[in-house]
Order: structure tokens, then sequence, then C-alpha cells
């Protein structure tokens, strides 16, 4: 069986990508001394044990190539069939990379980073060798019989989130007519039949625990991420009028992305109209905008394999009616009673539970005309009134639902996530959705995406300005 291990992985060793094209590098994203760091802290915890991640195979044509959240986190090297060999005793860290191919780089693509002094300037390994030698130096792992960590969950790439791969695979493997397994868990068989006795452990919740909490680097580069998604929002409501369908709003946001460098969507983009506006997650996209709907506009770029999540509302006419303005306002004001009530150190059970009396206190406070109306924001409240209701919407990071929830944990200095209650007249099939980034400091939260408008009074006089269409489409 050691030659099974070693013909399989040989041969994709082989496979150097001819479909890849430029993408950022870890060099391009932050310097190696992070990559380092991170890596540090993996050895912290595996103590004599040796880590092994997978990177990601060449896509399947002339795709953009983009690495795996898991294996760019340790390494920043952006090179299809690469792998990573952290060992826990030497403390050394060993980078495999497919070999140069001088022709490839030279006529096709462009240079590569292939093993060598330039490799380990840009990721801080201590050693880079073909992915040809991994085979050799996994083997001699096995023979060794040392604790083996590696991921089991399967790899995340761009407008993904850990749990869509997981149930996409779990649905493979039960397929009658399919019963693949991730690449992660038939490397993890391939191991086995070599080395039955080896212990192989999860690296996902090492993995996770450290992406949980984000460094200033890592700050930085989700703020650029949300500004981008925030300015894509208003010009979509510059655009906005009725007759115009909710995909030519996405294009909207998607030239924002692509002019501010984002490598895609983080998302598939949730621009719903009228009663599409219930849906959480409506991406049909192809809905036209009328007058007197509200749009409710989702979107945001996979930048730098960083995320970001920002919603806004906003009247496809670009005047609220006098209902809109109650229940826009109504719901504005209990979301900001949730996002008002978030403070650093505090429990989420504290957080919801403070949100829950505020919410008790404005209803009770507030000129309802309409009991529909009334009704929902009532529905929205009892949530946070429940003690095991509510939620603070979710992580966001590598990953739009990144790893480390908003809800399993208390609020800590590094965190960033979203807020996003809804908000639903039931039975005329129409719903309000905000979302905002919000990052806990040492004093309290940051509002990344405040800058967006929010206010009924600024998204008015935003929507008068001349949109893309305008000013770029001549017909």
């Amino acid at each position: 069986m050691a030659r099974l291990i070693c013909t399989s992985l040989c041969f994709l060793a082989l496979l150097v990508t001819t479909s890849a094209q430029p993408v950022f590098r870890g060099s391009d994203v932050f310097p190696a001394d992070e990559f380092i760091a991170r890596r540090s802290k993996v050895i912290d915890k595996i103590g004599d044990g040796v880590a092994i991640v997978l990177g990601t195979t060449q896509p399947p044509g002339e795709m953009p190539f983009r690495q795996n959240n898991q294996f760019f986190y340790l390494t920043g090297a952006a090179e299809p069939r690469s792998y990573l060999l952290i060992d826990g005793r030497t403390k050394k860290t060993t980078l495999f990379l497919p070999a140069k191919n001088e022709r490839v780089e030279q006529r096709m693509y462009g240079p590569a980073l292939t093993p060598g002094a330039e490799a380990i300037k840009a990721t801080g390994a201590d050693e880079t060798l073909p992915t040809a030698d991994f085979t050799k130096a996994l083997n001699a792992v096995l023979a060794d019989g040392r604790a083996m960590y590696t991921p089991f969950g399967a790899e995340v790439l761009g407008s993904q989130s850990s749990g869509d791969p997981t149930r996409l695979w779990t649905a493979n493997k039960n397929d009658p007519w399919d019963g693949r397994d991730s690449r992660e868990q038939a490397f993890i068989a391939h191991v086995k039949q070599v080395n039955p006795q080896i212990t192989i452990t999860n690296l996902d919740p090492i993995i996770n625990g450290l992406r949980a909490a984000k460094s200033p680097r890592e700050i930085a580069v989700i703020r650029e991420a949300t500004r981008l998604a925030g300015l894509g929002i208003m010009e979509a409501m510059r655009d906005a009028k009725p007759g115009t369908a909710e995909y030519e709003l996405q294009a909207d946001a998607e030239f924002v992305f692509k002019k501010g460098g984002a490598f895609g969507a983080a998302y598939f983009a949730l621009i719903a109209t009228g009663p599409n506006t219930y849906y959480t997650h409506y991406n049909r996209n192809t809905g036209v905008l009328k007058d007197g709907d509200l749009v409710q506009f989702d979107y945001a770029p996979d930048y730098k394999y960083y995320q970001s999540d920002v919603t806004r509302v906003f009247p496809a006419s670009g005047v609220f009616t006098a209902r809109q303005r109650e229940m826009y306002t109504i719901y504005l004001k209990l979301y900001q009673a949730l996002m008002t009530s978030i403070k650093v150190h505090a429990s989420t059970q504290d957080v919801k539970a403070e949100a829950g009396r505020k919410m008790t206190a404005i209803i009770a406070a507030f000129p309802f005309t309409d009991p529909r109306i009334k009704q929902a924001a009532v529905n929205m409240a009892a949530a946070y009134q429940n003690p095991r209701g509510g939620g603070l919407g979710h992580a966001v990071g590598m990953e739009v639902h990144d790893v480390g929830g908003a809800d399993a944990t208390v609020m800590e200095p590094g965190r960033v996530f979203t807020i996003e209650p809804q908000f639903r007249i039931e039975d005329e099939h129409l719903g309000i959705r905000l979302e905002d980034m919000l990052l806990i400091t040492e004093t309290g939260y940051e509002n990344l995406s405040a800058f967006v408008p929010i206010e009924i009074a600024a998204i008015e006089r935003l929507m008068k300005e001349p949109g893309l269409s305008d000013a770029r489409i001549k017909k």
C-alpha cells in the first residue's frame, strides 16, 4: 500500500496547472512574518506531532485560481497542488510547491512561486521543495508513527463558507450514484491504508481558533472589503428606479468590486424587490423594480482572501411612501437597539437581553398606525426578549459566515461579525433586513460600514444623484 500512496500523490504532483490566472499571493496581502506567527501558534498546539495541509487543485478550465482558506491562512502560497508540512518536534515548516516550468512561465502565464529563495522570503517557510518530494516526506512521517494533524473539513474557496462544501460532499458521499468523499477525507483514508495505527487529529479547530480573532493587518483588509461593499451598494441606490431589473443593480456593485481589485464575490448577490424581500437568501435577481416597492440589497466582494457582508434597504422610486416610512423607521429603531447593546467582553446572552429590554420600550412608545407593522415589530422583538431566541448575525473573515460564530463566544477584541435581524409582515410576504460589519475593540465596537446611508433622509438624498447607467452606458 505504500506504493499506492506514492503513485497517486506523485501523479497529482506532476499535474502542473495550465489554467490558473494571476492572483494575489500572500506577499501581496501580508508580509511573511504574519504567516510565520500563525504557524508558530499551530506548533504550540501540536506538540510533538506533525501538521499537514493540502493546497487546492488547479481549476478545470481557464478560470482564475484561488487557494483554499486554511492553506492560504498558514502559508500565503497561491499555487495549485501545493502541500504544507509543519513539524512540531523540530519546529520546522516545509512548503512543497510545483517545480519551475520555464516554458509555461515565459510563454504563457508569467512567473509562478516555485521552490527556492523567493518562496522562502514570501512565505517565511524554513524550506521549500518540489511537490514531487512530498511523498517521501509523508512516508517518513507515517513510518515514524507520530500523531498527525490535518483538516477534516472540505476545503473552502471563494464564495463559500465552511458549511457549504461540507454539505456538498456529504450529499456526494450519500448519493448512491456518486459516493465520492472530499479530497481531505480521501487523503486521510490513504494515510490510514499505509499506517492503520497512526493517530490522525482534526487540525481545523486549531486553525479556526486562531482565525476567530483578527490581527490588525486582517482588519485592514476587511475594512477595505467593507468599503468596496458599501460603495457598491451606494452605486446601486443611485441607479435604482422602477423598471430596472435586480441584476442591473448587481452589475453596479460588481463594477465597483472589480475596480477596487476584488477577486470576485463573497457570495451570490442577494438583491430582492417587493415580495422577494421576504426571503433571506433570495438570489434569482430577475425581478423588476416597481413603484411602491422596497429593495433589499445584500452583496459584498471577495477581496484578498477576505470577505465583507453589508445590507441596505431603499425604495425603488427613490422616495419612501408614508407606510414604508413607518415600517422602516420602527425596524431601524429596533435594529439600533440591538447594535447599541453590544459591549466589549459582554456575553451574547447579555447583549440579547439588553436589546430585548430596549425593544420593549421602543415599541411601547412608537406611534403605530398600521397593526400589521406593529405585529411584525413585536415578533422581531420577541426573539430577543426570549433568552434562547434572537441572534447576533455571524462572524466574518476569510469566509462570509466565518469560523468563530458571533453567538459562540463573548464579545472580545478582534472579533468581526454582522448583525442582521429580520423583520417580516407575514401575510404580505414582505421583509426588511439591514446588516452592518462590526469590529469589537478594546473600548467597545466600531461599525465598519457606518458610512453607507441608513437613515431615510440620507438614502433619499443619495438616490437623487446620477447612477452608473446614466454616466457610462450610451445607447
